[in-house]
């Protein structure tokens, strides 16, 4: 990535900054980050926002991307079965979605769904093509950046090369991650990780991913594929996961976990808020984390459970890497206050107490929005420089 690209997607990231703070972060002398700051002023892409605030010394002229700048975002957050599709500029304003829409990645047109949908809402906002410098996409699965597929669908299937079709259809560039490693970058960037090196971020939704923040950089493993926290073998039942195997963590430890176990009580006769909220909200997982935060018994009971799993995972977790810090991210996040403690209860008792003392235990305040956050911020990372060229 060039000097220019860099500075361009610091600004991104922290909105405004002094050429010292520049020089530091981008490890470059005053000379050459002043020299690239000029030309982009010259070309209009950044503009100059006046003097910081006074530290005692002499105020620093502070830089930010010029507001007048029109490229778009395209950030596609793919779950198991919804899709939300964000369009926003560069200072990080979304301004036209469409979330949730319900979209099973089992089925044979997810793919051409999904494609449906952005064509969509690119449409129905007039939305100038030529004015988004890229599309990203985030999903669950093994996907394999480099080749821009998901290895967890079959070659035939749209949905395994969504990214070349997507790319092909619109003739706009872009580039697919895995979802929970989206999260983490998003983290990193955003929210709690922003100050950690060593990072673990547990993406619990549907499913439970972990994204690997080592040294300050997404650690993806030899083949890209590492973080497959979900598929640990924890689970004391001989429950099926959906990798096929039996006795996978995600099948004690994952929203859809606490939903399947909700329903089940209810069925046997059990009282829940949340049989009356499923059928005003289409989205399940929203009416468990709305149930649980209006108090249902039954839904923060197997909230808990789920909660005392992932507690039991991290723990392996930590005696393995251990990091500085491990985030609860995703949509989970926003019933936090129902997992920490569990989290916590299980570190407790699994955890050798020397070790787990040095990482804190977060929660994130990203929650929900970490997943679009990062794709979009995926986008930025690759396709800043069309900025440069447009």
């Amino acid at each position: 990535m060039e000097l220019k690209e860099k500075i361009l997607v610091h600004l991104y990231y922290l909105k405004e900054l002094s050429i010292a703070e520049l020089c530091k972060s981008l490890a470059k002398s005053t000379p050459i980050v002043t020299k690239a700051i000029n030309e982009l002023l010259d070309q209009h892409i950044i503009t100059d926002k006046g003097l910081a605030a006074s530290t005692g010394g002499r105020r620093a002229a502070l830089y930010a991307l010029n507001d007048e700048v029109d490229q778009l975002i395209v950030s596609i957050s793919i779950d198991q079965f919804y899709t939300s599709i964000h369009i926003s500029n560069l200072r990080q304003e979304i301004l036209y979605e469409q979330v949730d829409i319900l979209i099973d990645l089992n089925e044979s047109a997810a793919g051409p769904k999904i494609i449906e949908a952005l064509k969509m809402l690119i449409n129905s906002h007039n939305v100038n093509k030529t004015n988004i410098i890229g599309i990203g996409i985030s999903m669950p699965g093994f996907v394999n950046t480099t080749l821009g597929v998901n290895d967890s669908f079959a070659d035939h299937e749209p949905i395994h090369h969504l990214k070349d079709l997507i790319e092909n259809e619109l003739n706009i560039p872009t580039i697919i991650d895995n979802d929970s490693r989206c999260v983490a970058w998003a983290e990193k960037e955003f929210g709690g990780g922003v100050d950690s090196t060593h990072t673990l971020v547990i993406n619990l939704n549907w499913g439970v991913g972990l994204g690997i923040i080592i040294n300050g950089e997404i650690f993806t493993g030899a083949t890209g594929f590492a973080g497959e926290f979900s598929h640990i073998p924890l689970s004391n039942t001989n429950s099926l996961c959906s990798c096929g195997k039996r006795g996978c963590l995600e099948v004690e430890a994952s929203l859809k976990s606490a939903i399947e176990q909700t329903e089940i009580a209810i069925q046997q006769g059990e009282y829940s808020i949340y049989s009356t909220l499923i059928k005003t909200m289409s989205n399940k997982n929203n009416a468990l984390i709305e149930a649980a935060k209006i108090g249902d018994q039954l839904v923060i009971y197997n909230i808990g459970k789920i909660g005392f799993m992932i507690g039991k995972g991290i723990s392996t977790l930590l005696h393995i890497l251990n990091p500085n810090k491990v985030i609860i991210s995703g949509r989970g996040a926003e019933i936090g206050n129902i997992l920490g403690p569990q989290i916590q209860n299980a570190i407790n008792e699994f955890s050798i107490p020397r070790i787990a003392k040095m990482t804190e235990i977060e929660i994130s305040g990203l929650h929900k929005t970490a997943q679009q956050k990062g794709t979009a911020a995926l986008v930025v990372e690759h396709y800043i420089n069309r900025i440069l060229t447009n």
